[in-house]
């Protein structure tokens, strides 16, 4: 059967994807990683949307790059539990270290929604808890998905955005 996942990326670091073409371009080395990423999103399924890409301030620790943001659509047969898994593999091949919570990083992926499904596990929560309260996910979001409803907070990603 096949399920629709809302995916959020972003990157403020180079790695080595961005390096071999960039020369150096924080900017590009930023699309790089996010065009990588969705590139390996792929291999997962069916990516049937990308938004733009939007250059935003970090949220939480600030001491850091600004972000580059976007936000996909994937078509899978994967669960969710699994996908969140595939995600984080995506991250760790491309070099992603978790050393400061919320600190810089070359690639994040988050699962935000999956179909309309409500979920509480120790390693996943559907929706993404902090969606609705996030500009730089709700932004790139509602640009693809604009009309999809928030299964817990019954607004759509167009309602939640214009609510911040």
């Amino acid at each position: 059967m096949r399920h629709t996942a809302a995916i959020a990326l972003g990157s403020n670091l180079a790695s080595v994807y961005s390096d071999r073409n960039t020369g150096g371009d924080r900017e590009a080395d930023r699309e790089a990683n996010l065009r990588e990423a969705i590139r390996r999103l792929g291999d997962l399924g069916d990516v049937t949307a990308v938004s733009s890409f939007y250059d935003t301030e970090p949220v939480g620790y600030i001491d850091q790059p600004r972000f580059l943001n976007a936000a996909a659509l994937l078509q899978t047969s994967i669960d969710p539990l699994d996908l969140l898994r595939a995600l984080l593999a995506i991250e760790h091949a491309m070099g992603r270290e978790r050393l400061i919570d919320k600190g810089p990083r070359v690639i994040d992926l988050d699962l935000l929604l999956y179909d309309n499904r409500i979920m509480s596990t120790v390693e996943l929560t559907l929706p993404h808890p902090e969606m609705h309260t996030r500009r730089f996910v709700l932004e790139p979001l509602a640009e693809i998905a604009g009309d999809w409803t928030h299964p817990a907070l019954h607004k759509t990603v167009a309602d939640l955005l214009r609510g911040l």
